[in-house]
């Protein structure tokens, strides 16, 4: 039995995939539990028409990361710290804060675990931090820390 696979299924197939299983695992497990539907042309006809439109999703998703990167790299946030002697810094500025900074100044949304190899920073002066927006649109954030 010819089936399309509505989910991915483990050791079967990933969501879309047009999969040959036995009659009974089809029936009483598969199409039960609402994971695929049987091989038909109508079925394969939504199949495709939800690609195209998970294809066009993607480039307007893309397309709006392109936009937002335009945006971001225009900006310089600005961040005060306490530092004694040497220009030893008392703390640090995260992810978390810069993220912060950006929705609340700018209003910008940005998740902070998409920042690429993002470390605290501590040290004085202008600090670059790359995110990545979308699959292959990656930003760079400018960082400048002050002294009080």
């Amino acid at each position: 039995m010819k089936v399309v696979l509505l989910e991915d299924v483990r050791k079967v197939g990933k969501k879309g995939d047009v999969v040959n299983v036995s009659d009974g695992y089809g029936q009483n497990f598969l199409i039960k539990n609402k994971l695929a539907v049987k091989e038909t042309a109508a079925a394969k006809k939504i199949l495709e028409q939800q690609k195209e439109e998970a294809r066009l999703q993607d480039i307007e998703n893309k397309k709006n990361a392109e936009a937002l990167k335009e945006k971001i790299e225009g900006i310089t946030l600005e961040f005060v710290l306490k530092s004694g002697k040497d220009g030893k810094t008392f703390g640090s500025v995260s992810t978390k804060h810069i993220v912060e900074q950006l929705r609340e100044k700018y209003d910008i949304r940005v998740d902070k675990r998409k920042f690429i190899n993002a470390h605290p920073i501590g040290a004085l002066g202008y600090s670059n931090l790359k995110v990545e927006l979308y699959k292959g649109v990656i930003a760079t954030i400018r960082v400048h820390l002050s002294e009080k």
